[in-house]
């Protein structure tokens, strides 16, 4: 694989309907779809993304697993996940600053090779019988640090690579390798847990991040680093953060954010729901999860292919985001349930894809990796305190008002942010 070069792609003003005036677009459904991938760049990266996302949802099958046996206990499942998600919600407005003033193709390199670090690291306890509770908590907890900043640093870089224009193709674009991934990834990782043992997930992940990092590695830079970005600035973090409040549409998106991680995180809602108020058991817990992502791959497509997002756009699909979700949750029947995950799963990626995008593309260049950053915070790093709460609903109220929370939060959301959408 040769060196790739990369088209220099200038720091644009912020986005006002001014400036999108006169912009050329890729026309019709497949030219905007196949946007980003027009560029060379871009389809390196979006392989190499697929490759290591697939990867990392081995590890997590594994990581599950061998924790489950360690300690025959769902509360320790928890905090593991608390320890790879609280960190962003900690360090998110300091790596967003970082995001926002490094060279991020050689920051990426950094993240990445760390993760296939830590990846290693669980490998080769793994194959010792040295993989103990503390360590695993420990690696949780680094690679949630390092995710805080390789996160949004990912996000950004995609429209260093792609253009402004080619953003909502990307992010798209994005979606469908991550949907493959929820496919591809735990499917593999059964079949190495049946076969080989956990200590194979873990290698399996390692191994996959050789792809990204080959990309990074052979790209060549893109673009400038801004005045605003050049070396460390005294208050950054608190900066970013006053941006974002005082901008209407990061405060209309950030709470839509905070409210889709529930959806997409359904590890504590879904199974009460399937057992207690549809009687299925785990094989019906798993068409669930394959409905879910069988309506998510269209919805990524939809995302892929649609012009530039627009407020109302996003506020209508969220309120059917919402509807879908309901529609499972009081489900009478498990076909009923079924139908309504299939297009919960369609509604909320290409809900949450058109959000994204639309934060990007109407976000001062310079403060980009910190309202990716916030973003993230909203969407994962809330999760453990969230959780907590539908698990109490679900104690307190039964398993189908558990599971109605998320779609209520994401219609409140929209409503509460209904006059910044409206363009």
């Amino acid at each position: 694989m040769g060196t790739t070069a990369v088209t220099e792609v200038e720091e644009e003003p912020p986005a006002t309907p001014h400036h999108r005036i006169g912009v050329r677009e890729p026309v019709g459904l497949v030219g905007r779809m196949s946007g980003a991938l027009r560029r060379r760049a871009f389809r390196w990266w979006f392989a190499g993304q697929v490759t290591s996302s697939s990867g990392a949802m081995t590890q997590a099958v594994a990581l599950s697993w061998t924790v489950l046996q360690l300690t025959h206990s769902a509360v320790w499942l928890s905090a593991v996940t608390a320890c790879s998600f609280a960190p962003s919600l900690v360090l998110g407005p300091w790596a967003g600053a970082l995001v926002d003033r490094a060279d991020r193709r050689r920051l990426l390199i950094g993240t990445q090779a760390l993760m296939m670090v830590i990846a290693g690291a669980l490998f080769g306890l793994s194959v010792a019988g040295q993989l103990r509770l503390p360590l695993i908590l420990g690696l949780s907890l680094l690679t949630g640090a390092v995710a805080s900043v390789d996160s949004p640093a990912r996000q950004v870089y995609v429209v260093d690579l792609v253009g402004r224009n080619a953003v909502a193709s990307a992010v798209g674009l994005w979606e469908v390798a991550l949907n493959a991934s929820r496919v591809v990834g735990p499917g593999l990782g059964g079949l190495l847990l049946a076969t080989s043992g956990a200590s194979a997930c873990f290698g399996v992940n390692a191994l996959t991040y050789l792809a990204p990092l080959c990309v990074l590695v052979r790209m060549q830079a893109t673009g400038h680093v801004s005045a605003a970005r050049r070396g460390a600035q005294k208050g950054a973090a608190r900066e970013g953060l006053r941006y974002a409040l005082r901008t209407p549409l990061f405060r209309a998106l950030l709470p839509m954010s905070a409210a889709s991680g529930l959806i997409f995180s359904m590890g504590v809602a879904l199974p009460p729901l399937v057992s207690s108020a549809l009687h299925l058991g785990g094989g019906g817990y798993g068409a669930m999860m394959a409905c879910f992502g069988v309506g998510g791959l269209p919805g990524a497509l939809l995302a892929a292919a649609a012009p530039e997002p627009t407020g109302r756009r996003v506020r209508v699909l969220a309120l059917l985001t919402a509807v879908s979700v309901l529609i499972v949750a009081w489900a009478p029947v498990a076909a009923v349930a079924m139908a309504g995950m299939v297009l919960a799963g369609m509604s909320s990626i290409w809900f949450i894809a058109l959000a994204n995008t639309l934060a990007q593309v109407r976000c001062d260049p310079d403060f980009r990796g910190r309202v990716m950053s916030l973003w993230g915070m909203a969407m994962t790093g809330t999760l453990p305190l969230t959780s907590f709460i539908v698990g109490a609903v679900i104690d307190g109220a039964g398993a189908r008002v558990g599971f109605s929370i998320s779609g209520i939060c994401v219609a409140a959301a929209a409503l509460a942010g209904w006059r910044a959408l409206r363009d």
